[in-house]
């Protein structure tokens, strides 16, 4: 039978998982729980302690891709934080289960702010201080960060990112002083809490995202003022050759997420080794197609092969965000190869 559209909001792995352990119950999810391991459980927690109601429709949906059947959902009204205490004081013992709530329980910073357009937040904070820009592309999303950070000039650009390597633990009332001004501004509601921000992990999940010209200056910027954390960026950036350390599961999640002219132009610039990595996740018949439209392609512009590489990058570090496969760390005019 035919599904209607639907105009709800998009929700990740963690956020259906969590409606459908919800609408399951609270015997089903200590069952649950009990299999999983503390990362699964706080990413499974997080999502709950935000619900408060879910719709019959979002039910239904997430029940159809679990492959269920519902056919007069009823609206959950359940206190997401109650439920989650709840069944995770059955399943696990308790200084384990405490530590579990107690991290659930840290407010996310910024949080009513991760569904306004990156533009329109990034003219926002263009006049803010360096410092507060940084405090804020910390705490959100780095995909959203690196879109904001590309629109600004280098000096900019430059200065927050040295910035956010800096930062450490941002005190509870200077997020308060921020986020009370991003309300006004936005027109949102939010509690904000402490939480340890900024690194250089985070600038590089940054430049991990934005386009190439943007990396290299921001890099070279980092190289004159900090060389020590230049060194240090550039190792955790994860890069497309890194994908040859991934697992051979976790490759085939990412490449059923990809298209094979995507992927045969990632894999112009990339290692014999790095090829045959992935002819060796794909059937004998794909591969073979592959290698042939590789061995048929012209010159082709380094930035285009960039971009097909950064498309499948993100596709796995969307795949890792929803609990789907596991990543690691890299050592981290036109151009032909």
């Amino acid at each position: 039978m035919a599904r209607e559209e639907k105009n709800q909001p998009e929700l990740n792995g963690p956020e259906k998982a969590a409606i459908f352990l919800l609408t399951m119950g609270e015997e089903f999810t200590t069952e649950v729980f009990k299999e999983l391991d503390d990362i699964e459980i706080k990413s499974l927690g997080k999502a709950m302690s935000t619900i408060q109601n879910v719709a019959p429709t979002q039910i239904q949906d997430v029940l159809w891709e679990f492959m269920q059947s519902m056919d007069e959902p009823a609206e959950i009204r359940v206190k997401g934080d109650d439920f989650f205490k709840n069944t995770i004081g059955r399943a696990l013992d308790g200084d384990r289960a405490d530590g579990l709530i107690q991290d659930v329980k840290s407010p996310i910073p910024f949080s009513n702010i991760k569904n306004i357009d990156a533009k329109a937040l990034g003219n926002f904070l263009r006049n803010e201080h360096p410092q507060t820009i940084a405090m804020v592309l910390a705490h959100i999303d780095p995909s959203k960060s690196a879109q904001i950070i590309s629109e600004y000039p280098e000096p900019l650009q430059q200065d927050v990112m040295l910035r956010i390597a800096d930062l450490d633990n941002v005190p509870i009332a200077t997020l308060d002083e921020v986020e009370q001004v991003l309300r006004e501004e936005i027109k949102a509601q939010g509690p904000v809490g402490g939480r340890p921000a900024g690194g250089s992990s985070t600038v590089a999940e940054i430049l991990n995202q934005v386009d190439q010209n943007t990396e290299n200056a921001i890099l070279t910027k980092l190289e004159e003022e900090r060389s020590d954390l230049a060194n240090e960026v550039r190792k955790l950036m994860f890069v497309f050759e890194d994908l040859i350390n991934v697992d051979d599961r976790s490759i085939r999640t990412i490449l059923k997420e990809v298209n094979n002219d995507e992927l045969t132009l990632s894999l112009k610039s990339a290692s014999p080794a790095m090829q045959e990595k992935i002819f060796s996740n794909l059937s004998e018949r794909a591969a073979d197609m592959i290698r042939e439209d590789l061995e048929a392609m012209g010159p082709t512009r380094l930035a285009d092969v960039e971009k097909a590489q950064q498309a499948i990058l993100r596709a796995a570090k969307k795949l890792e965000a929803e609990g789907k496969i596991v990543i690691g760390k890299g050592d981290g005019g036109d151009q032909f190869v």
